[in-house]
């Protein structure tokens, strides 16, 4: 299904990824508190790229690293690009929330994290999005959520223009549910979120408006996919929930006391791998119908198509199978970026092989470690790693029964 163009080594481990919303970059967040911004060759509407004429056909080339600075002392914990893509935020264990210029990477605002009051230390955080050009939410491990009002990139003020607390533990995944109908911005103002063993759904101007009852399994990433069959109550609208053990359920939008469906992606005796991360394929990357890429704490990524509600494919990021996938995503052009460990992949849709190796392999390009550098005077010249980590996830045994229709079909291995 994917091949694998370029594999890039990381200083340190990974602990945020963001995608570009508009442009072939993406940017990864580090746990020795470096931001680094990768830009990748264009690929034009025929299909052809600014890269090589060998690498012509597939839109591969040479990745090169825009910037790379000591962004925060301590973990670089999240990263989210701006609504149009013009700044990147980023957040650490340092307590800051920092705005940069997208292409120089030069910090242009930046605001301290509420404190955790109960015990008076750095609330760390666990997230970040930008919602509209307007809000940014941010997450943390103390269970808050954050509005902040964003104006040219900039914070409005240093305290969060709203605080909610959907959860009770901190928030390990949020995903914005389109616009209504009846919307004049266009943009999202409510959001399903997932923290400990349940799901809420909170609006920006009313608040928490509803919390899930106890699923009894920790959720951890989400997604929503549209367009899906409208049969007898169902509008064809569902938030995917994936689980820490090895179960991904599905939820009616609008039905959200409990879950719909459930879908068992990874079967292990006592509990499957916990789905750390998941992203919906592109409408036209992929085969047909709505197919969700799945990442796993063993490091494998596996592609579920939804309908018939089984697992359809499977890559593995990391092959030995000791990192977990901790971001998944996709950039405009289409390629599948897979991050875990000391390691960002790419990856193409599967164009050809021959004896077990892809035609039309890429290449990478890398800008000197070397080079780092503070451009706002905030770093710190330790490369000494920050060990602060989310709490561990718990693995609970799945419950229900399985629906998956059969099993996955593809494995595709070394294709480094």
């Amino acid at each position: 299904m994917f091949d694998t163009v370029c594999s890039l080594p990381l200083t340190s481990d990974l602990f945020a990824q963001a995608i570009h919303p508009t442009e072939p970059l993406f940017a990864v967040g580090l746990a020795a508190g470096h931001v680094q911004t990768y830009r990748l060759p264009t690929v034009a509407s025929d299909g052809s790229s600014d890269g090589d004429a060998q690498a012509s056909d597939n839109g591969t080339g040479c990745v090169d690293t825009l910037w790379r600075t000591r962004r925060h002392k301590g973990s670089c914990r999240c990263l989210s690009w701006s609504h149009d893509g013009g700044a990147l935020f980023s957040a650490g264990t340092d307590g800051l929330v920092k705005s940069a210029d997208a292409m120089t990477g030069q910090v242009t605002a930046k605001v301290a994290i509420p404190p955790d009051t109960s015990a008076d230390t750095i609330d760390f955080p666990s997230l970040l999005h930008a919602l509209s050009p307007q809000t940014l939410l941010l997450a943390t491990d103390c269970s808050a959520l954050h509005l902040y009002d964003l104006r040219d990139h900039s914070f409005v003020s240093q305290k969060p223009a709203q605080t909610h607390h959907p959860h009770d533990g901190y928030i390990s995944s949020l995903t914005p549910l389109p616009p209504s109908a009846a919307s004049t911005s266009g943009y999202s103002k409510q959001w399903v979120s997932t923290g400990g063993t349940t799901l809420a759904v909170t609006d920006l101007r009313r608040g928490v408006l509803v919390r899930s009852e106890d699923q009894e399994e920790e959720l951890l990433s989400s997604c929503f996919v549209g367009g899906l069959p409208a049969r007898g109550t169902s509008t064809g609208e569902k938030v995917l929930v994936g689980g820490g053990g090895g179960v991904l359920t599905l939820w009616e939008k609008g039905a959200w006391d409990d879950q719909d469906e459930r879908v068992v992606v990874d079967r292990e005796p006592g509990g499957g791998e916990t789905l750390d991360v998941l992203t919906v394929l592109p409408e036209n990357v992929g085969p047909s119908g709505k197919i969700v890429a799945v990442g796993m704490g063993n490091g494998r990524i596996r592609f579920v198509k939804i309908g018939p509600n089984k697992v359809v494919g499977e890559v593995s990021h990391d092959e030995l199978l000791s990192e977990g996938v901790v971001a998944l995503g996709f950039e405009k052009g289409g390629r599948m970026i897979s991050g875990g460990g000391t390691v960002v992949k790419v990856w193409q849709e599967k164009i050809g092989e021959e004896d077990g190796e892809v035609n039309g392999v890429g290449k990478r390009s890398l800008g000197s470690d070397d080079e780092d550098g503070d451009d706002d005077g905030d770093g710190d010249s330790s490369e000494e790693e920050d060990k602060s980590q989310k709490p561990r996830k718990k693995r609970k045994r799945n419950k229900g029964k399985d629906r998956t229709g059969g099993k996955h079909v593809m494995s595709f291995k070394g294709l480094d």
